[in-house]
């Protein structure tokens, strides 16, 4: 039991931390210009096609720098010559640009890269067992993911808190006309912060991209639930988005670990099984297998019961 609850709180946080990578440039868009970016997991997916073909011609460590930047050249190009331009016609046009853009890059990542998963692998370096407990080895190179997501979740703290950057980013923000009037290129902050956060979802990808499948349904898989974690965390909110990626993360690892049917709860108040009928089939049912639905519910309850999230203040 404790190996499981030890691998099971690992493998949680890594997996929140990653969301909390593709969240954190998710909910600083939205804050900054209110549009939810239908093709933010794109970017992620785009890093991991661009690390893999980088590792190919050079190594996975110049990939884990150049192909970031590239993502986030790629998302900046796309505020400045497409979002920038719709911005003016409303919000509804904003998203259906978005939803296009996910379908367009999707498209391209096939037409390049084919729609089979490619041999991405895991750097020689970091390809050994980091530690063993209980006879159970945990691989290096998810040691180095978890890492990299905390200096990053560090880093863009103390960017954003500590920084004339980043108090120039959270005040256009909130006022963009007043920091306008005080001599900044607003829209050049939005522009940067865009490719910032479009360049986060890259290095997610760089780093998931080995120990996960790089294949062109990689933004279909992780898109939807980052939606759940900035709707869940508060539309804006960047702590309240680490919160809700560590227990979305947490939530769905320990469903898949823990191997316990409605049944068995039951089973143990002396609940007898029913002999037949929906209930019966309903007896069967594993945590594991509510398990993907968990966070769409906490979406729902949310939106029910405190619409502006965890932390968020605004409502749309």
């Amino acid at each position: 039991m404790l190996e499981l609850v030890i691998f099971s709180t690992l493998n949680g946080v890594l997996y929140g931390m990653l969301l909390f990578l593709l969240a954190s440039g998710l909910t600083l868009i939205f804050s900054m210009m209110g549009v939810l970016n239908f093709a933010h997991a794109s970017f992620y997916m785009l890093g991991a096609y661009f690390g893999f073909q980088i590792s190919q011609w050079l190594d996975f460590w110049v990939a884990l720098f150049v192909a970031p930047v590239c993502v986030g050249l790629v998302g900046a190009a796309v505020e400045r010559w497409g979002l920038r331009t719709v911005h003016k016609w409303g919000h509804v046009p904003e998203l259906l640009f978005t939803f296009g853009l996910a379908f367009v890059i999707e498209e391209m990542v096939q037409m390049i890269w084919g729609k089979l998963p490619v041999d991405y692998r895991v750097p020689r370096l970091l390809d050994f067992p980091a530690f063993e407990l209980f006879g159970t080895t945990y691989p290096a190179f998810r040691m180095f993911m978890l890492l990299i997501s905390v200096a990053i979740f560090l880093v863009l703290l103390m960017i954003l808190t500590r920084s004339r950057i980043g108090l120039i980013i959270q005040a256009a923000l909130t006022h963009p006309n007043m920091v306008a009037m005080l001599g900044h290129n607003v829209p050049k902050v939005f522009m940067m912060v865009f490719g910032f956060g479009s360049g986060l979802a890259g290095l997610a990808g760089v780093i998931a991209g080995p120990a996960l499948v790089t294949q062109p349904s990689m933004a279909h898989v992780l898109g939807p639930i980052l939606f759940v974690v900035v709707v869940f965390g508060g539309l804006g909110s960047l702590p309240g988005a680490f919160i809700a990626s560590l227990m979305i993360g947490l939530i769905q690892t320990f469903a898949i670990a823990i191997n316990y049917s409605i049944g068995d709860l039951l089973s143990t108040v002396g609940m007898a099984r029913p002999v037949q009928g929906m209930l019966s089939d309903l007896w069967q049912v594993t945590v594991a297998q509510v398990g993907p639905v968990v966070p769409y519910l906490m979406l729902v309850l949310i939106l029910i019961f405190r619409p502006t999230g965890l932390m968020g203040t605004r409502e749309s």
